[in-house]
């Protein structure tokens, strides 16, 4: 490996020197940032640092637009101009048919799905870049991460915005066919080894981690078990879990040996990474199985600090309630009884969650009844998410055909889900994916509207848009505008 590096330093060395070029500094944060949220989508906290961290290669002014667009239109070229027009005319070069120099717009309509760049002259690229600027945010756009996309467009407009044309894949591909193939080909052996170690050392972390937690805590653990009750439907049931973790913690302790004895080099193989991923992923069960099983033994008895392990059950819940306000505020929901029904749900499980607290603390309610409750109560917000499901259906699809589809793709899209968060009573019992949670309804909605779209091909759906339309005028100002 260290001949191979030092001959690969030697050609680097010797097809910069021919050429004669050098890596281009990306030093300019964004001189400001200008939010204009009018579909309410984004999260600014979140948003305004992830700009502000990111650097281009000249002092540039960052604007993010959302619009409350209708859907099935294609304004989004219009209404950033109109905006501008209206309330940022220093967006506007002097003479106002361009966009002024140094001003970097990205725009957003989630309800028609446009995604939009626009900048000024001294920072315009091609069509073909502000495509790519464009697709970089549709896969997160698809899945309703309207910040996360806005922020993965922005951060690829400073990649391409007055990129050194040494950087462009046409002179990449020039100086391989000139005596760079070997360099590049090495070079991307290299980087992928690099980076199987890497991952392999993050999950090894990981995995260490969680197998010490389980190694330290293995009295404990036996220690919960014995006393979980055994009239208890949910103690009975974890306790078949238990059943076979001694097993389970003697794999990993294989595993762990294993994956420690690994040279550096070997970690570099792919084939060593999957090991080291089992390792990972034996560990990190064992110990979420550990935490659920004291949760389980202090809950049920009622034991100092059972109030925690109460709200470690109640948090999947509670996380699905705080998602809800967005989801039902969408233009798309506005009218819909489904959404009337989820909202009524969400406030009055708020106060359900209080008062079986209460009740549990005063023994007005057994926490083997409160499990019950929230398993109740999780299934009916699954019950309420399927039906806002076939109401949005019903709105946004055209035929039986385009209705039939998105069902097909938010059923697949829920039974691939894996659930999310620690590991809990209820999860550990029926299955983490057996709740539809807010999370995975929005993911699968949003893959089976844009499924659809996909299908229809239409010009007017799929294609990229440059115009500013019939208000536009002689404006003339870099951008355009695509579908996601």
């Amino acid at each position: 490996m260290g001949k191979m590096k030092k001959i690969l330093a030697v050609m680097a060395v010797a097809l910069l020197t021919l050429l004669g070029v050098a890596p281009a500094a990306l030093a300019s944060a964004p001189t400001d940032i200008v939010v204009e949220d009018a579909a309410g989508v984004l999260y600014q906290p979140q948003l305004l640092p992830a700009i502000a961290g990111i650097n281009f290669r000249q002092p540039t002014k960052v604007a993010v637009v959302t619009i409350d667009g209708v859907a099935g239109s294609d304004v989004l070229n219009a209404s950033v101009l109109e905006l501008a027009r209206d309330l940022h005319p220093e967006w506007l070069s002097s003479d106002g048919q361009k966009w002024a120099d140094g001003l970097f717009i990205f725009a957003l309509d989630p309800t028609a799905r446009k995604v939009g760049t626009y900048m000024g002259e001294d920072l315009k690229v091609s069509a073909g870049d502000q495509a790519k600027i464009q697709d970089a945010t549709k896969s997160l756009f698809g899945q309703a991460q309207w910040t996360d996309g806005t922020i993965a467009g922005v951060r690829k407009g400073a990649a391409l915005i007055n990129r050194p044309w040494y950087l462009s894949p046409g002179f990449i591909v020039t100086a391989s066919i000139a005596g760079g193939a070997a360099l590049v080909g090495l070079g991307t052996w290299l980087v992928l080894r690099k980076r199987n170690r890497s991952k392999a050392e993050e999950l090894m972390k990981a995995g260490d981690a969680s197998f010490a937690n389980v190694s330290l805590d293995l009295d404990v653990t036996e220690l919960n078990a014995n006393t979980i009750p055994v009239h208890s439907t949910y103690g009975l049931q974890v306790l078949e879990k238990y059943r076979n973790f001694s097993t389970g913690y003697a794999r990993a302790g294989v595993l762990n040996q294993q994956v420690h004895a690994f040279s550096q080099r070997e970690l570099s193989q792919g084939k060593n990474v999957k090991i080291v991923s089992s390792y990972a992923d034996a560990a990190i069960e064992l110990d979420g199985l550990d935490d659920v099983i004291a949760d389980t033994n202090t809950l049920l008895n009622k034991f100092s600090g059972w109030e925690a392990a109460w709200d470690r059950q109640v948090r999947p819940l509670r996380d699905d309630l705080d998602r809800l306000p967005e989801l039902l505020n969408r233009s798309e929901a506005r009218g819909l009884s489904s959404a009337a029904a989820l909202g009524s749900f969400g406030v009055q499980t708020q106060d359900n969650l209080q008062l079986w607290a209460s009740q549990i603390q005063t023994g007005r309610l057994q926490p083997e009844s409160a499990l019950d409750l929230l398993k109740e109560t999780r299934a009916g917000l699954g019950q309420l998410l399927s039906s806002h499901s076939d109401d949005l259906i019903g709105e946004y699809a055209k035929t039986n055909s385009e209705a039939e589809k998105m069902r097909r793709t938010i059923t697949d899209q829920r039974n691939y889900s894996t659930g999310y968060g620690r590991p809990n009573i209820l999860g550990t019992v029926y299955g983490m994916n057996v709740f539809y949670s807010v999370s995975t309804f929005d993911h699968a909605y949003s893959s089976a509207r844009t499924s659809v779209e996909s299908a229809r091909s239409s010009a007017s759906s799929s294609g990229s848009s440059t115009g500013y339309g019939a208000g536009g005028g002689s404006f003339s100002g870099s951008g355009s505008s695509s579908s996601f």
